[in-house]
């Protein structure tokens, strides 16, 4: 290896560039799937929505937005008999533009509960929340996020101040603390949060709810609620025997694990094609040692002549060639860490380099130089002596 530096370096590119591909590849999906799970776990790991179900009419599926399953009478049931659920906030949405002075900005205004702000774990940053008086009176106050307070008051204190939106004047309390972009790319700050009574009377004018928005008691308490709120909702729509259920229950720990497996698969496929390159490599290793037996016919046959035995000829060649693809497999190790740590973060996207990769990596490399040194130290171990040493 020492006296064909260059032909050494080029049996073990192929390995580098494996190995860094399937860690790099490894490290984007797990950087994702972390990315994912710590953006779902700011809106509540034990969050559950309720929200209604499709149903058909005339023959027609029906859009579940359009649905009018959610009503009050629901609502105050889940409040009276809830025993794995903690807080409770019935939701009405409605988009529109907002308007204070000059300047207006399209958003959308959520209508709900002073528990809503705990359950999403919103923090507020400035002001305070409205109150269950204000639900009463179906007062016009709301929360702004920080986008409002950008697009709207530049450099003013919004507190105090009055915005319009659909015409309505609502005065603003609050400013909510910051949460950016998630995943998706939605903007969570772009967004107006009222007294529920306040959106279905003055603004969406409508007596039923988009949805219904609770937290378990814990995260691991999130089927048992869900099993509560599914029989509360059935009794109260009057839904017997094996009738299907007009409305859905989603928890947020569900779909943290619908992600993840998702994730998963994608850089399963990502690995298994960044893995193809290896045994690309695998067979350059190949063509090289054999290349080698060749060119060393005579030096394999004068040790079996002082007495080297097949075994020993074949260890040799199978060392060399463990060798190279252990040292391809550092480089390469090295090489992916560093594109994680640094270049992967330049395109924007998470990266996150688990451990087990490092370790499955090495064992690769090792079987890839056993199973691909195999057949030339067989070739070089099955050599007669004689033969060998005549050799030119």
């Amino acid at each position: 290896m020492a006296s064909n530096k260059m032909r050494s370096f080029l049996s073990m590119l192929g390995i580098i560039i494996g190995v860094a591909a399937v860690i790099i590849m490894m490290s984007i999906g797990q950087g994702s799937k972390e990315s994912i799970r710590k953006e779902l776990s700011t809106m509540g790991t034990n969050l559950l929505t309720i929200r209604p179900g499709a149903d058909f009419r005339g023959g027609v599926r029906q859009d579940p937005s359009a649905m009018q399953t959610l009503k009050m009478a629901d609502y105050e049931r889940i409040e009276r008999e809830k025993r794995f659920v903690t807080k409770v906030s019935p939701e009405v949405t409605s988009s529109g533009q907002a308007i204070y002075g000059n300047n207006n900005t399209t958003t959308t205004i959520y209508g709900e509960a002073p528990e809503y702000i705990d359950i999403r774990l919103w923090t507020i940053e400035k002001g305070e929340c409205f109150t269950e008086e204000d639900i009463k009176k179906a007062a016009k106050k709301v929360l702004i996020g920080q986008t409002i307070v950008n697009e709207l008051f530049g450099g003013v204190d919004p507190i105090g101040k009055t915005v319009r939106f659909k015409s309505i004047p609502m005065t603003v309390i609050g400013v909510l603390k910051g949460k950016g972009y998630n995943n998706w790319g939605m903007d969570q700050d772009n967004v107006m949060i009222a007294p529920y009574t306040t959106v279905m009377k003055r603004i969406a004018a409508q007596t039923w709810f988009s949805n219904i928005i609770c937290s378990a008691v814990t995260e691991d308490m999130s089927d048992a609620a869900i099993e509560e709120l599914t029989q509360i909702l059935r009794d109260n729509h009057k839904l017997k025997g094996d009738a299907a259920d007009d409305f859905n229950i989603r928890s947020q720990a569900e779909m943290m694990e619908t992600m993840s497996t998702t994730m998963d698969t994608v850089t399963l496929i990502l690995v298994v094609a960044a893995a193809f390159s290896l045994l690309v490599a695998g067979i350059g290793i190949m063509n090289i040692m054999l290349v080698s037996v060749t060119e060393r016919t005579k030096e394999i046959g004068l040790r079996m002549a002082v007495g080297a035995t097949g075994p020993i000829i074949s260890l040799q060649f199978l060392i060399e060639s463990v060798l190279i693809s252990l040292t391809g497999g550092l480089l390469g190790v090295l090489l992916g860490c560093g594109a994680s740590e640094w270049v992967v973060p330049l395109f924007g996207m998470p990266s996150s380099v688990p451990l087990w990769s490092i370790y499955v990596s090495f064992i690769v490399c090792v079987f890839i130089g056993v199973l691909f040194g195999y057949i030339p130290a067989q070739k070089a171990a099955n050599m007669d002596p004689i033969e060998a040493i005549r050799h030119e």
